[in-house]
């Protein structure tokens, strides 16, 4: 129990100093076009690169996850509902899976 506590304080001391940093270094306005830009995407950056590879590792099947993946790209660049292209690429995945034995004993 006190192993759970110390390292439930040292994550939230780790997390308040990850947010008090900024605010500590950059007390005035950020005026510079590209300082402002680069913070913008950030996020978006750090939340790709966490997403994208799990998406590839996640059924523990390269072939699935690529079709799962291709199948997500295509529905959301038709700007399908989130849940529709969830639930499609889920499937695609899985049935992908489901017929890559018998693919595989066709071709050899």
């Amino acid at each position: 129990m006190k192993y759970i506590l110390i390292c439930m304080a040292i994550m939230a001391v780790t997390t308040y100093l990850i947010r008090m940093i900024p605010f500590a270094f950059f007390r005035k306005k950020i005026k510079s076009r590209f300082v402002q830009s680069f913070l913008y995407y950030i996020p978006y950056t750090v939340l790709s690169a966490m997403t994208v590879p799990s998406v590839f590792y996640a059924t523990g099947d390269m072939p699935s996850a690529v079709v799962g993946t291709v199948v997500a790209v295509v529905l959301s660049y038709r700007k399908c509902p989130l849940i529709v292209v969830a639930l499609c690429a889920s499937l695609a995945a899985y049935l992908t899976m489901m017929a890559l034995p018998y693919l595989q004993a066709c071709f050899s």
